[in-house]
């Protein structure tokens, strides 16, 4: 592991704002042993607050898990329900850094996740992919990250037993995010 504590080049000092309408958090679960189920939940806010060096830079953000999406509308209504997410009572999920380091050319940002009340601390191999000036004058930053958790640890428990043995929906969750961010003036 690299020990630098530099900014990754062409990322600037400053309060950089989550785009939601180019940001995606997706999900993976195994479902029945034998087949993997995706979808995504909306990203509505966030900020990147660079600061001089990686351990001045924090990163928090929202989720809104009434906004699962998987493909099948009656699986989406599962997950929002009682048995899972239970969107009435948690209706908010967030990502609050606690440490920001170099691992070798990329970056890890650990920080406590918070999912149907319940505060973890997770890591995510994070990959900085450079900034660009959009055609509206906005300077964007790009990053790519991902985790694995247990469902279990956040009290996602519900399951079902198959026949045949094992259950429904396994226990770990592997979440990919895609980030744009904007620098704020």
């Amino acid at each position: 592991m690299s020990t630098t504590t530099a900014l990754p080049t062409g990322l600037t000092t400053g309060t950089w704002a989550i785009d939601p309408t180019h940001t995606e958090a997706g999900f993976t679960v195994r479902h029945a042993g034998i087949s993997k189920v995706r979808g995504s939940i909306g990203v509505t806010g966030g900020t990147v607050v660079v600061g001089e060096d990686l351990a001045s830079t924090s990163v928090s953000v929202t989720l809104d898990p009434a906004t699962v999406s998987t493909g099948d509308a009656n699986r989406d209504g599962h997950l929002k329900s009682a048995d899972f997410f239970e969107v009435e009572t948690f209706g908010e999920w967030t990502f609050v850094s606690t440490e920001v380091r170099a691992d070798g050319s990329d970056y890890v940002i650990v920080g406590d996740l918070t999912i149907h009340g319940v505060t973890k601390s997770v890591e995510l191999a994070t990959e900085f992919n450079g900034t660009a000036t959009d055609p509206f004058g906005n300077e964007r930053a790009g990053f790519e990250a991902t985790t694995t958790f247990s469902r279990k640890d956040f009290g996602l428990t519900w399951n079902a037993a198959l026949e045949a043995g094992g259950v429904l929906v396994s226990d770990k969750v592997a979440i990919a995010l895609d980030v744009s961010v904007i620098k704020q003036a």
